[in-house]
């Protein structure tokens, strides 16, 4: 069982439409165009008042780490596009398959099988993970080009790359550099990189889409009971 803790009430609405705009005038001095370089509001640990109020701000695409806490928001208000992040285990997917618009941090073939027997033509990323630490989701670079054509081979709709870089500024630029042009090798468009953290290192390496929860919802709560 998963406890969510409510929004705190210094993220209302006019606050995160106060640190959006913040957070796009931070995507445009990064070279970013801020209609362009899309904002997905994490609501990971908060309440459905965060998805009300990203929704308020003008935000439609909402991402959720984990399976009990995306359905206990969905749907959320009309229109909202809900994206699953990170790895998802393979019972979860039928559940989820009604919900979810993106799938980002698809790293192995069975994953994409199963996606694609619950939700066929789903829109899928794949997750690239750049720290080769044990643990962490994603598919070696080395090995992108071939899941890539093999969730191609499947019902599904693959749309881009992800990763969550390093920590070390350094090597979050070098990771994100990396998956641009990985990117621009397969034909594919869409590169959600960058987080609160790390945003201006991932726009200026050509980001699509960045992955935001502290920036627009201040700190997280604890979440217990996950």
């Amino acid at each position: 069982m998963t406890t969510i803790s409510t929004c705190p009430p210094s993220s209302g609405n006019d606050e995160v439409a106060a640190r959006l705009a913040a957070l796009r005038a931070r995507i445009s001095s990064a070279g970013g165009d801020p209609e362009r370089v899309r904002v997905l509001a994490v609501t990971k640990g908060f309440g459905p008042e965060a998805v009300a109020a990203a929704r308020a701000a003008g935000l439609t695409d909402i991402g959720e780490n984990y399976a009990a806490e995306l359905e206990a928001k969905a749907p959320g208000p009309p229109g909202t596009q809900w994206h699953f992040l990170g790895a998802v285990q393979r019972n979860k997917v039928r559940a989820l398959a009604p919900l979810v618009e993106v799938w980002q941090g698809v790293a192995r073939f069975a994953e994409g099988e199963r996606i694609a027997r619950f939700a066929p033509g789903a829109r899928v990323l794949i997750q690239v993970d750049y720290t080769g630490l044990p643990g962490r989701n994603g598919c070696a670079a080395e090995g992108v080009p071939t899941l890539a054509a093999a969730l191609v081979g499947l019902d599904l709709r693959l749309e881009g790359l992800m990763t969550v870089a390093p920590p070390e500024p350094s090597a979050a630029a070098a990771a994100f550099g990396s998956l641009g042009r990985l990117a621009d090798e397969l034909g594919l468009p869409e590169r959600s990189m960058g987080m609160t953290a790390d945003l201006e290192a991932a726009v200026a390496a050509g980001s699509t889409m960045v992955r935001v929860g502290r920036a627009l919802f201040g700190e997280r709560p604890a979440v217990q009971n996950q």
